[in-house]
């Protein structure tokens, strides 16, 4: 869109030397706007753009980025609705078969806003002989549609383990979270980039294809009514702030405060034993270091007397030589 702004609504205008400043506003299209977004094959970007047209001169313009945001009510009774799947597979080859691995898996509803944490519940039951590991993951996938071609970028986005399930097992995950974090809305209504998420939760088999099961997500904007007002917070910081994966750490992290600070004085001679005084962490490491510690001091554990009354009852542990 392309809009003509003049301070006095006339065509032209004749200033004087000096500085001059026009206040101005215009209203946005009233068709929806596609929300900003940068990814790995495209963009969406939108400009805000002044140009000074000066007569028997080359023309002088400015320009400057507009963040542009179209909601998504996760409220809606279509993002509302739980979401369900199940599947199983059978571990080996041909007839050396060792059993199979089922899973079913289930997330309360379908949308979601940055910063909320998704409960998985899942049942995992292990017929086979293998050591299998639950996992769960929330995978963002970019769509580029140009000129009748095609081309497709996925990346994980979140990620959380369960435990190991040994052969003849089960387990049950009831509500394990998965937190969202800062990422794009979903954007699913422009016709040449596509935004999308998926709830993965799959099982890491050693030996075979892993078994997996996707589940739709829908990233937005206003969080559902009814849950903690936290929700409603992070989506006003959402709106604010673009720059959802920029993160940044300190130049220099602040150390961790002496184990002297935190004692008695009686207690810190008592267990802590003299250390040489710590070494520059900048002087030895020739690249940048992300979190150094100048001091490291823990209080020893207790005595096992000072725990169990009962010392005698645990089996004493011999010590193990071994010849090389």
């Amino acid at each position: 869109h392309t809009i003509h702004l003049y301070p006095t609504g006339e065509e032209s205008l004749t200033l004087l030397d000096g500085r001059h400043e026009f206040p101005f506003s215009f209203q946005l299209p009233q068709e929806p706007l596609v929300t900003s977004f940068t990814g790995k094959y495209g963009s969406i970007q939108y400009y805000v753009k002044a140009v000074l047209e000066r007569p028997a001169a080359p023309d002088q313009s400015v320009q400057t980025e507009l963040q542009v945001i179209s909601h998504i009510d996760v409220s809606s009774p279509a993002l509302l609705t739980p979401v369900l799947r199940s599947q199983e597979k059978m571990v080996g080859c041909w007839f050396f078969t060792s059993g199979p691995v089922s899973l079913s898996a289930k997330i309360e509803r379908k949308g979601y806003c940055n910063g909320e944490a998704i409960p998985i519940y899942a049942e995992i039951e292990n017929c086979s002989s293998r050591l299998i590991v639950p996992k769960a993951a929330i995978f963002q996938t970019q769509t580029y549609l140009a000129s009748g071609k095609t081309k497709t970028f996925r990346q994980m986005v979140a990620n959380v383990r369960g435990n190991h399930i040994a052969s003849g097992s089960t387990d049950t995950w009831n509500g394990k979270t998965l937190k969202i974090p800062p990422v794009s809305p979903s954007i699913l209504d422009c016709c040449i980039i596509r935004v999308e998420y998926s709830l993965a939760v799959y099982i890491h088999i050693p030996g075979a294809k892993k078994l997996m099961i996707e589940m739709p997500l829908v990233i937005g904007t206003i969080p559902c009514i009814g849950f903690s007002s936290r929700n409603s917070s992070i989506t006003s910081q959402f709106s604010m702030d673009m720059s959802w994966l920029a993160l940044t750490m300190p130049e220099h992290p602040e150390a961790p405060p002496n184990y002297a600070d935190v004692v008695s004085e009686e207690e810190f001679s008592r267990h802590v034993p003299a250390y040489p005084p710590p070494i520059d962490c900048e002087e030895q490491l020739c690249c940048p270091v992300f979190a150094y510690i100048q001091e490291f001091r823990f209080q020893p554990p207790p005595l096992y007397s000072e725990i169990d009354p009962h010392p005698t009852d645990v089996e004493e542990i011999q010590p193990v030589s071994f010849m090389l």
